[in-house]
């Protein structure tokens, strides 16, 4: 009975690990979160950075805005130890938003780690920002550079193209206004839209936090899933012990 037992509970334990490392894995890279927005209004979003290196600790991360659908509005939000900045300057081309002619906007949005501040192996940080206003479009692409304490730079810039014909690129973070977001793999939505309001008090008291739901219900699901599973191997190991021996 014992052994039995035994085996049942590492069986079910090794699958329980595995169960939490899949989706765990699967959202390790550079997100956006929310990644839905309202057309027009001033989105609250969160960049979402793990770092997956076991040697070196994230300690930049530079988010490209676009140009041909500029945002007019950045705001970003302090984090200790972190030097945040709002590259702006010529865009490629004039554009019109609002009835107004663009010629320079913000580019690119740098967060800067101060010395010896970094995220390290097994940690994520979250910067957030207000963009707005939002495009009418069907969605932004905003390809995220991490860099990290030892040299490396990953480059997260794989439109959602490029990603559906090779699932292998790094996927760049994507802002969904009038496209429906994918339903699950790389992109896949990690929240509802949380859009602003278009006024300056909500955009001065844009908060931070953000709710990865769709990932934890995920999670949730896995957990009590397994759980149900050991409750059966247990169960299933006792009747076996119990089943009366063959004279």
């Amino acid at each position: 009975m014992s052994r039995t037992l035994s085996r049942a509970l590492v069986g079910a334990a090794a699958g329980l690990a595995l169960a939490l490392g899949v989706p765990l894995a699967a959202s390790a890279h550079v997100t956006v979160n929310p990644n839905t927005a309202t057309a027009g209004s001033y989105a609250t979003v969160n960049f979402r950075v793990p770092t997956e290196s076991e040697t070196a600790s994230t300690v930049k991360l530079e988010v490209t805005l676009p140009t041909d659908t500029p945002f007019t509005a950045v705001l970003v939000q302090p984090v200790p130890g972190w030097t945040a900045t709002v590259e702006k300057g010529a865009l490629p081309a004039p554009v019109e938003v609002d009835g107004n002619t663009i010629s320079e906007g913000p580019l690119k949005i740098v967060w800067q780690a101060d010395p010896g501040v970094g995220i390290g192996q097994d940690q994520f940080q979250v910067f957030s920002a207000v963009l707005g206003p939002v495009p009418d479009t069907g969605h932004v692409v905003l390809p995220a550079a991490q860099t990290y304490s030892d040299g490396e730079v990953v480059n997260w810039a794989a439109t959602p193209d490029e990603v559906a014909a090779d699932d292998t690129l790094e996927p760049a973070p994507v802002l969904y206004i009038n496209d429906a977001p994918p339903a699950s793999g790389h992109g896949a939505s990690h929240g509802a839209a949380t859009a602003a309001p278009d006024d300056d008090h909500t955009m001065s008291e844009a908060s931070a936090s953000a709710s990865d739901g769709s990932a934890g219900a995920a999670l949730g699901l896995s957990i009590a899933a397994l759980v149900i599973g050991i409750g059966g191997a247990v169960l299933g190991a006792l009747a076996f012990a119990r089943r009366p021996k063959k004279a």
